[in-house]
């Protein structure tokens, strides 16, 4: 064979062995990538399977604390609460959302207490309080803007008082960043951190988690405040406005099928980018392997690597354990 016939470079030289695959890598995974979900309810030595997403659970306070000592053992930096409110707490005006003694605000204070090196995230919005199950007010079948923001403000501050390291509010109210960047710097908590959903879609990947907390809307659905998922350039916009009002870190939401709205902000923004890898990803995945027919960690850790080459800093997923133990362990075999 002539060297015509042939080119000298042959990619396969750098894939010959796991270890070169390795040295040639150009993106990693590491357990400090991670923000792992956790789900809170109210009363004592009690853990539920979420039926939609097999082997993730709610936790009470006391049972928590194991689960996020166990996070932390594996290198995860950083939790992000929800809060799972009885029926009969839920309102129109977030009530239950400002209680200084309600189940996220005892949830952060406990959590600080017992791991201050934990970076400790809430989410915002109104939702898990709504008897509407919306993430803003219901004035005459319409989600009100304004009025929304400035609760999610006094929200926020309330789990900054409680000790949050980051808010992250969920909602997608217009101009809430700045209302509650705002806030938070005229009650002295100008070192809590905002991790703002900036492009979080209406997505039809929502579903288990809204099973977890009970949240989904009482009435129609989330599309005059969620971002349609035709739409790219609308996620830059949202994400540099957010970023100008004050907010800290960026959030896309979700992950896998907006890969290249991870990358059009990570292009955009100068602060960090994270993706929520969301529940129905996760459940698709699980569902999958049960069925066997795909291999579930190499499935999981094939997603996790396209969020980190899409251009994410930080990934929000439920796989985040099952992730980080993998890691920490020898090599995956095969692939």
């Amino acid at each position: 064979m002539s060297h015509s016939e042939f080119p000298y470079f042959r990619g396969r030289r750098l894939r010959t062995g796991p270890n070169i695959r390795l040295m040639v890598a150009e993106h990693t995974l590491s357990p400090a990538d991670f923000i792992a979900p956790l789900f809170v309810m109210e009363g004592e030595n009690q853990k539920e399977e979420i039926p939609s997403m097999p082997g993730y659970f709610r936790f009470t306070l006391d049972l928590l604390l194991k689960e996020t000592e166990e996070i932390q053992s594996l290198g995860i930096p950083a939790v992000l609460l929800f809060a799972k409110v009885p029926d009969e707490k839920k309102d129109n005006e977030g009530t239950e959302a400002l209680n200084p003694d309600g189940l996220m605000q005892q949830t952060v204070r406990v959590l600080k207490k017992e791991f201050p090196e934990l970076v400790v995230m809430t989410d915002v919005a109104l939702d898990p309080y709504s008897s509407y199950g919306h993430d803003g007010i219901v004035k005459e079948g319409q989600i009100v803007n304004d009025e929304s923001a400035e609760l999610l403000a006094k929200m926020a501050v309330s789990h900054a008082e409680a000790g949050a390291d980051f808010v992250a509010p969920s909602d997608m109210m217009d101009g809430r960043i700045l209302i509650m960047r705002e806030a938070l710097e005229e009650t002295g908590f100008v070192n809590t951190g905002i991790m703002a959903y900036s492009a979080k879609y209406a997505s039809s990947y929502y579903g288990p988690f809204r099973d977890a907390l009970d949240s989904a809307p009482g009435f129609g659905d989330k599309k005059t405040y969620q971002m349609d998922p035709a739409n790219v350039t609308e996620a830059v916009k949202e994400a540099i406005s957010d970023e100008q009002e004050g907010a800290d870190i960026i959030m896309v939401k979700p992950g896998l099928p907006y890969l290249d709205v991870v990358r059009a902000v990570k292009e955009s923004v100068h602060i960090p980018v994270s993706v929520y890898n969301v529940s129905g990803e996760y459940a698709m995945i699980k569902a999958a392997a049960e069925k066997g027919w795909l291999d579930e960690e190499h499935a999981m850790m094939e997603a996790l690597i396209a969020f980190k080459r899409a251009g994410a800093d930080l990934i929000a997923t439920y796989f985040a354990k099952d992730a980080a133990r993998l890691l920490l362990s020898p090599p995956l075999k095969g692939g």
